[in-house]
Formats: C-alpha cells, structure tokens, sequence
C-alpha cells in the first residue's frame, strides 16, 4: 500500500508524498502532534482540517479517522517501512517518540511513569478543561444553572492541584528531561487560561508550579511553530 492509496489524499493531495502527512487543525490537541513533529525535526507535510467546513466530518477523514476528530497522521514509512495511519493525539505522540528515539526515556520504569502522565492528560484533563470551555464560554454560559459548570470548575481546579503539587522540585512532569508528557499537557493548560478565558474561575494564580512549567513550555520556539500550525491561511 502506498500513500496515495489512502482515500484522504484524494482532499489533501500530498506535494511531498515521502512525508509524514499530518491533518489537524491548531487546538490543544491538534498541537500536541505539530509540537511533537517540530521538536523531533522530523519531515511533515500539514493539511488544515477545517472545522468551519465541517472537514473533519468529510468521507475523505473519516476514512483515515472513524471518530472524525483532529489530530490524525499518515506515516509513509511506517513500521516496517510500510504506510501507518494513525489517529488519537496521546497514541501520535508515543507513536513518535518511538519512531524518533526522543522525548521519552528508554528506562523502563520512568517510561511507564511518562506514559501515566500522558493518560493523565487524556482522561482528565483535556475533557474536563474542554467542558470548562463549553460552559464558561460557549453555548453553556447561557445557562441559568451554573452547577454544570461549577462541577467543571470544581474538577479542573482539582486537575491543577494534582499537577502544581507534582511539580514542585521539578523542572518538568517527569523531572529534568522535556518530553511528551509535558507536550501533551500544556497546550491545554495554555488553552484554558487563554483560549477559554477561565483563568479566574480557577484562580490559575494559586497554582504558582503550574504556571511556571506553563511560562517555560511556551517559550520553547518548537513550541511557538506547532502553535501556529496547520496555518488556517
């Protein structure tokens, strides 16, 4: 199977098929795969999935990703140089910091450790800070009751409290070394303090650990590419 075989090339046609293709739009969990393929250097080609079109909800992507959500990869050399697609940002970035030797530990036991913080992310914090958002400032702030988005409040302030108390002592989630856990988790911190406005709500200020390892990410210039990327043009 070659790359052109893939039905999703057929929307977003590839100008440089030895590439890795990513297709993702720049949300915090569209970021965490251009953040990744940045920091690693590896060659990749971005397609904008634009939610404004309902992209993410073509024929086209949903061949390559059946839950129809960003981001997801085609890798042309793949595991035994054979095409891989992949999609669910948490496997992308194992999937590349296997691939690349990078941004993950090869001791066994700070790996699994990396690989918890990572879960971390994807079973709390992204979904509870993303209902934050829906209901601080979206469609839920029309709300007359508030406990929705109380109980969300309540739970990312909690989220935070686990991070800012792991922190501490540490320049990174996993210690001295940046790596996928920390790519994983910062974009939605960024994001809800920023994007969502909700930095109040959760008196972001208290939480002093959090907000450093948050000021450091950000100014990592690999950081600031994938941020930007896809460009929406």
């Amino acid at each position: 199977m070659k790359l052109s075989d893939f039905p999703i090339t057929r929307k977003w046609p590839a100008a440089h098929p030895e590439r890795l293709q990513l297709y993702s739009l720049n949300t915090p969990n569209g970021v965490k795969a251009s953040i990744m393929l940045e920091e690693t250097g590896l060659p990749y080609e971005a397609h904008l999935v634009d939610f404004g079109k309902d992209d993410q909800t073509s024929p086209e992507f949903v061949s390559l990703n059946p839950n129809n959500k960003i981001p997801a990869i085609i890798d042309p050399d793949g595991p035994g140089g054979k095409p891989l697609p992949l999609w669910e940002s948490g496997a992308i970035l194992l999937y590349l910091a296997e691939k690349t030797g990078q941004f993950i530990s090869q001791d066994p036991a700070v790996r699994w450790q990396t690989v918890q913080w990572v879960m971390f992310q994807m079973g709390g914090i992204g979904p509870m800070f993303g209902q934050l958002g829906f209901f601080h400032k979206f469609a839920g702030k029309d709300f007359e009751d508030k406990r929705p988005r109380d109980r969300y409040v309540n739970e990312s302030r909690r989220l935070l409290g686990v991070l800012d108390a792991h922190l501490k002592g540490r320049q990174w989630l996993m210690g001295d070394d940046y790596g996928i856990a920390d790519i994983a988790t910062f974009p939605w911190v960024r994001n809800l303090v920023g994007f969502y406005g909700a930095g109040e709500l959760v008196q972001f200020d208290e939480f002093t650990e959090v907000k450093r390892v948050l000021d450091a990410f950000v100014q990592r210039p690999a950081v600031q590419r994938g941020l930007l990327i896809p460009s929406r043009g």
